[in-house]
């Protein structure tokens, strides 16, 4: 049995017909990201978390009409961030590229945010330019991680409070299968719990202790008498990330695969999809791979991206704000 192979260096872009941008705004700790599918892709969602802020989720529903989209935008700024989604569509409606109504072509973009305004300069968003920017400086080449795009104002392990936070980040990873199958992640992680190592266990980043080391978010939320420092941290919070592949996926498939992505979240996320987190997941399907393929391993392989893809943002994450990188502190 040929085991698939975690690529570290290239990520979504492994998959054919995905191109990945990033704006980023490091004075303002705020950016975008753009995964674009110009051919178009079938795709499905997941919205595990009680806060999500999102953007033509339904639309992905098996029963809905659009099979595919064209793009899926990831961006800070909270809700004012699903503006930069009409500078992707712009840029995509420049190129003719979109669903054909007739009277016009349409461009789907889906889009998910997350909550960054508690760094940087909370009145600086991502909006339309920001978005077009984005799609700009898409390319099929590897990935920037860390603190760029999405990541840029992303924060975890806040459970003891934003001044013990450390600095979360977009990360990706990809699987090349022994047949020519490839599943790919990309992912922004900003969450209240810590994050662990799917591997070993290990704590990669949480809450710092008096004595600068990183504490377990898990045990310290399932102690007696714990209570969140304010009531804030509990709406500032969402992991949000793309899977893609280029198996041959149906409506129904591609949004199994995004369910079941959020395995990936929970593994390296903990706590996960609490009631202030809006954790979200796409999942496109190029179609690009025509031959057969075994499903429970598309969705085996997406599981282990989306893990993967969080452990790299946060450890390729550079500190911005007064918030430290994981590596600024080892």
């Amino acid at each position: 049995m040929v085991l698939g192979t975690v690529l570290k260096t290239i990520g979504i872009t492994d998959v054919a017909g995905i191109r990945v941008g990033h704006y980023t705004d490091v004075s303002a700790a705020t950016g975008c990201t753009v995964v674009l599918c110009e051919k178009g892709a079938v795709a499905g969602v997941d919205v595990r978390g009680s806060a999500p802020g999102t953007r033509e989720t339904d639309l992905l529903g098996p029963t809905y009409h659009v099979d595919e989209v064209h793009a899926v935008l990831l961006s800070g700024g909270s809700a004012f961030g699903l503006d930069a989604a009409s500078g992707v569509m712009r840029y995509l409606e420049e190129r003719d590229i979109g669903y054909d109504a007739g009277v016009a072509r349409v461009p789907i973009v889906p889009a998910a945010i997350l909550f960054d305004l508690g760094i940087g300069d909370s009145k600086v968003r991502p909006g339309a330019d920001e978005g077009y920017a984005a799609c700009e400086a898409a390319a099929s080449e590897p990935v920037e991680e860390g603190s760029v795009g999405a990541g840029t104002g992303a924060t975890v392990g806040k459970l003891m409070g934003v001044e013990r936070r450390v600095k979360g980040g977009i990360g990706t990873a990809s699987i090349k299968l022994d047949d020519g199958l490839v599943v790919g992640a990309v992912v922004a992680v900003n969450s209240i719990g810590g994050v662990y190592d799917p591997d070993t266990g290990d704590i990669v980043a949480g809450p710092r202790g008096d004595d600068g080391a990183m504490l377990d978010s898990m045990r310290i939320m399932t102690s007696p008498g714990y209570r969140s420092p304010r009531r804030r941290l509990r709406e500032t919070n969402t992991t949000i990330g793309v899977v893609a592949t280029n198996a041959r996926l149906d409506k129904a498939q591609a949004n199994k695969l995004a369910s079941i992505a959020h395995d990936g979240i929970a593994l390296a996320v903990r706590p996960a999809h609490l009631m202030g987190d809006g954790d979200t997941l796409f999942a496109l399907s190029t179609g690009t791979h025509a031959g057969d393929f075994q499903i429970d391993q598309v969705l085996a392989a997406g599981v282990r991206c989306v893990a993967r893809a969080i452990v790299r943002g946060v450890e390729k994450a550079k500190g911005i704000g007064g918030v430290p990188g994981v590596m600024e502190l080892s």
